[in-house]
């Protein structure tokens, strides 16, 4: 039986700031939501984090490919892990906390999971899976309350978005996983962030017009962090990760994300979550746990 790489020193710091880096993405969009719609945000996100990772690649003297295959591939990355997910995510916060959509959000590895036991052939859907994905569910439930029993309204369809992100971010590493594995890690996020990019520059102005620009200074702030924070640079983290301590390690960044995102919402925001959020994310975290198997495999 293979065994995930032990997490060094430097491999924790470097989760430690992944985790605070996508934390902050939610942080940083319920400042921009104050004077930009949602999909417009989504935009600045990806069009400004393309020139940074260009120059990453540059620096790195990887080519862009040139098979249309591949370009054609990147789009739907682009549409699964950023277009489709920002957008939703970003919508949702308009009615929902910053700290209960990161927790909302954290359903994305146990979802991965269920999704590539059901799609890959050398990730089957075992019996912890399945109780990882039930005990995520609970977790839901807990967060969503009976209110949802009684009728959907506008914070219900919040939390239904977040959901969907979740399951979108999902079928995008299945996804990379089929179509993108022979192609370099940078170039994958700077392909993909193109294709989402060009996505969302038509669907930007039809839904949301024009985009301004006489934004206030903490606006333009968050739209910067956002974009070179939480996405350049947290995919260059992401893979720096990867490469170090495996994927199974990576997954824990998906438990440290919350309370950043909580964190930066109670101190700047002036947020607070109930019990209930906090029930759902323990449930959660929990689900994650058991998917991952190495704790009950210790035990």
């Amino acid at each position: 039986m293979t065994t995930s790489p032990s997490i060094s020193a430097v491999s924790a710091l470097m989760l430690l700031a992944l985790a605070t880096v996508w934390g902050g993405s939610f942080f940083f969009a319920e400042i921009a939501l104050t004077e930009v719609p949602p999909l417009t945000i989504t935009l600045h996100r990806v069009v400004w984090a393309v020139p940074i990772l260009l120059v990453v690649v540059r620096l790195l003297d990887l080519r862009l490919p040139r098979a249309p295959r591949v370009w054609g591939a990147y789009l739907v990355m682009g549409a699964l892990n950023n277009a489709i997910p920002f957008s939703l995510i970003f919508w949702a916060q308009v009615e929902l906390q910053s700290g209960l959509a990161s927790i909302l959000n954290g359903t994305t590895a146990v979802f991965g999971a269920v999704v590539a036991g059901l799609l890959l052939r050398d990730e089957p859907l075992v019996p912890l899976k399945i109780v990882g994905a039930l005990l995520g569910l609970a977790g839901v439930a807990a967060i969503m309350g009976p209110d949802l029993l009684r009728g959907v309204d506008l914070r219900n369809l919040a939390q239904m978005a977040v959901l969907g992100a979740a399951l979108s971010y999902a079928l995008a590493s299945v996804w990379a996983k089929r179509a993108l594995a022979g192609q370099a890690p940078q170039m994958n996020a700077l392909g993909m962030l193109m294709g989402s990019s060009l996505l969302m520059l038509p669907l930007a102005l039809w839904v949301d017009g024009v985009p301004r620009f006489d934004l206030s200074a903490h606006v333009w702030a968050a739209l910067v962090s956002v974009a070179a924070l939480s996405t350049a640079l947290a995919y260059l983290l992401y893979f720096a990760i990867l490469r170090r301590a495996g994927a199974a390690n990576l997954m824990l960044v998906t438990l440290m994300i919350p309370p950043f995102a909580a964190g930066l919402g109670a101190v700047f925001l002036g947020e607070r979550l109930g019990a209930e959020a906090w029930t759902g994310f323990g449930l959660i975290a929990l689900g994650l746990l058991v998917t991952d198997g190495r704790v009950l495999r210790r035990g």
